[in-house]
């Protein structure tokens, strides 16, 4: 079955231009293009689409609009959000794991959102997505900051997992990516640790490295080395190193 998809934009250009690019896509089909979110809602209603491609800012109603109404289903169509600038849109976008693409969209970047969206339908991810969009739209202004947050989306190839913060015993710096040691696997997150740090629950965590945050209460034995360097073992039976910076607050809290 063919993929079909929805364009929503006020510019004809960028309609235009998205729909062209997309020829490429041989399995993918073209529901509708719209103006407006209202005519897009006009166009839903009379044509299944499994992804929406939704520009942000748009004239009277804008996308995020739209994107709170369709979270609201149980299995709402895809969402691959469209945005010409807004580096706290796109921050919001990867905090809850949805896929965006900037203007002016790159060949590269649209094939991948192609992909990731291709492998969430063939793998009838359509609950969990639901789940992270509704995350997303219940944030208001779509800021992880609006509210406190229980879990994190974590996006993987053709699936988004929620998990909750209270199953973190720790995590560690990986690049660009966050590695969230959970009781009995690993799991890599595609986010800085110093941002991750500001979604965690206040109270609940403690960074002891600028590599590593750990539970507080995971912390278990605080010992120094020859060198005077120190190092932490939890109670999951892992260990790590201690930075001086982070010393006295891990003293104080044990």
């Amino acid at each position: 079955m063919p993929v079909r998809y929805l364009i929503v934009d006020d510019e004809a250009r960028s309609r235009s231009n998205l729909r062209l690019a997309l020829t490429d896509a041989s399995d993918w089909e073209l529901a509708a293009e719209c103006a407006s979110a209202a005519a897009a809602r006009e166009a839903l209603a009379r044509h299944a689409a499994d992804v929406v491609f939704l520009d942000i800012q748009m004239p009277g109603e804008s996308g995020l609009v739209l994107a709170r109404e369709l979270a609201a289903q149980p299995a709402p169509p895809l969402v691959i959000f469209v945005t010409a600038y807004s580096e706290h849109a796109i921050d919001a976008f990867e905090v809850f794991a949805l896929d965006y693409l900037l203007k002016p969209i790159g060949d590269a970047r649209l094939a991948q959102a192609v992909e990731r969206a291709a492998g969430m339908l063939a793998q009838r991810q359509r609950g969990a997505y639901a789940a992270a969009l509704r995350d997303y739209a219940g944030a208001g202004t779509g800021s992880a900051e609006a509210r406190r947050m229980e879990h994190v989306n974590v996006r993987s190839v053709g699936s988004i997992e929620r998990i909750r913060f209270e199953d973190i015993l720790w995590m560690q710096a990986a690049s660009n990516y966050v590695e969230l040691h959970l009781a009995a696997r690993s799991v890599l997150h595609r986010i800085t640790l110093n941002r991750m740090e500001t979604l965690l629950p206040p109270g609940d965590y403690l960074r002891v490295h600028r590599s590593t945050i750990v539970r507080r209460d995971q912390i278990a034995l605080l010992a120094t080395d020859g060198d005077g360097s120190y190092r932490l073992t939890l109670r999951c039976g892992a260990v790590t190193a201690v930075s001086e910076r982070y010393l006295a607050a891990l003293k104080s809290a044990m």
